[in-house]
């Protein structure tokens, strides 16, 4: 194994295998610490953890986990991967983890960017932007776990390190590696322990993966990746992304609420394609599972009979002022685990009805719908869009293969639904 990898959710891994496949890397991604050695013959294992919103102690222990699985299976170089939106809390755990990564490899300088030009997310003077817009003015700043109220990534990771965080700005990328491992030399010197890099297009990522080669540890979005697999030699090629031919009806199972997704949602709903949403302003915390055994049911009667007609939406996704509703009354976390709950028992149920190519849309979905799957190891193919590739779990539960794309709620163009079983025909 050439690149190990450990990211802190399940879309993310995704994504970050997806770029580097599509460089000539063949790629496994697992779901949580492996506890074998590696069996796969791959340049590169990208570990998918769920540890960006849980408490940083965890995060770094699950992460320092990790580590040691790749370690030991010979990895050359860590990446940390991150979301795109660099989103967290004040406390972390982008910092946390990274600071003990740094401290497990006795690595004493890094770099840090989560720009990935393709989908609209750069670094420019250390703000980063979505689109045209800051990122705090983007509508993370409504995020219900992780609310991104500062741009500035120099002072939002710096708030959750002990270690000195700097910059390595445009004017740097623009005079190539030479002048980026030089600026890197300099602030080693000015006692700097990870420096947020700018990038506003992708040749800027090219050119800092040129620049890392070598060092022990990098922290990126999943942008990076795609100026990595050159330094080993390996080339681009159509090969590292084929999966065995998609079998089965087809499914939908989203929960993020973010706008990309809620466009989605639209989007296959006018189209006249059938879609059930949860509802859960209906349930009551004193009689919750029968609640939810109650919205699972419904949700199972009107898809079950629709799936021979092709793919079928069940969402729990919802707008702003609803979902506020919602967690007004019990809680965002809360709320969090009893719709993941709701859709993981979905996912099983039409699993056993014969579905076997899903789209999960939203981290946390993925996360929960993949395990209740008892999914532990995918196969990376062909990208549907930047970011988001479709993936192939060969076992899971007996039940035989299955196609799954586990989809970041913010990632997507918004026919996404109906364009992601298109790509895998």
């Amino acid at each position: 194994m050439k690149l190990g990898c450990i990211a802190d959710d399940f879309t993310g891994a995704t994504d970050l295998a997806n770029n580097l496949v599509r460089a000539g890397m063949r790629v496994v991604q697992t779901l949580e610490v492996p506890d074998a050695p590696l069996s796969a013959d791959v340049d590169a294992v990208v570990v998918a953890l769920k540890s960006r919103t849980i408490p940083a102690d965890q995060a770094v222990a699950q992460s320092l986990a990790a580590l040691k699985w790749l370690k030991a299976q010979g990895a050359q170089q860590i990446y940390f991967k991150y979301c795109s939106t660099f989103d967290s809390t004040p406390q972390g755990n982008i910092g946390p983890v990274i600071q003990a990564l740094m401290a497990a490899l006795q690595c004493n300088f890094t770099i840090a960017t989560p720009a990935f030009p393709d989908n609209g997310r750069t670094v420019f003077k250390g703000y980063l932007f979505a689109g045209d817009l800051l990122l705090n003015e983007s509508g993370m700043q409504n995020h219900p776990l992780t609310p991104m109220h500062d741009a500035n990534l120099v002072r939002v990771l710096q708030a959750q390190t002990q270690l000195k965080v700097g910059l390595i700005d445009h004017t740097v990328l623009a005079q190539g590696a030479g002048a980026i491992a030089e600026k890197i030399t300099t602030l080693q010197a000015q006692g700097v322990g990870v420096a947020i890099v700018d990038a506003t297009r992708n040749q800027d990522l090219l050119l800092l993966g040129a620049a890392v080669k070598g060092m022990a540890l990098v922290t990126a979005g999943s942008g990076l990746a795609m100026g990595l697999p050159a330094n080993w030699g390996i080339k681009a090629s159509a090969q590292a992304a084929l999966l065995p031919k998609p079998q089965g009806f087809q499914a939908i199972l989203s929960g993020s609420c973010s706008l990309a997704t809620l466009g989605q949602v639209a989007h296959f709903k006018t189209a006249g394609k059938p879609a059930w949403a949860l509802n859960p302003l209906t349930w009551s915390a004193n009689t919750i599972e029968r609640d939810i055994a109650r919205e699972v049911e419904q949700a199972l009667a009107f898809a079950e009979p629709l799936l021979t007609l092709g793919p079928v939406l069940i969402y729990a996704s919802t707008d702003a002022q609803t979902l506020k509703k919602i967690h007004d009354q019990w809680g965002s976390a809360q709320t969090g685990q009893w719709v993941e709950s709701a859709l993981a028992q979905i996912a099983q149920k039409l699993s056993a009805a014969g579905v076997r190519q899903w789209v999960f849309a939203g981290g946390e979905t993925s996360g929960a719908c993949a395990q209740a799957l008892g999914i532990t190891q995918l196969q990376i193919g062909p990208q549907i869009d930047p970011g988001v590739p479709w993936c192939y779990a060969s076992e899971s539960s007996g039940l035989g293969g299955l196609h799954l794309t586990l989809k970041s709620g913010n990632f997507g163009s918004a026919d996404f639904f109906s364009k992601a079983f298109e790509v895998l025909s």
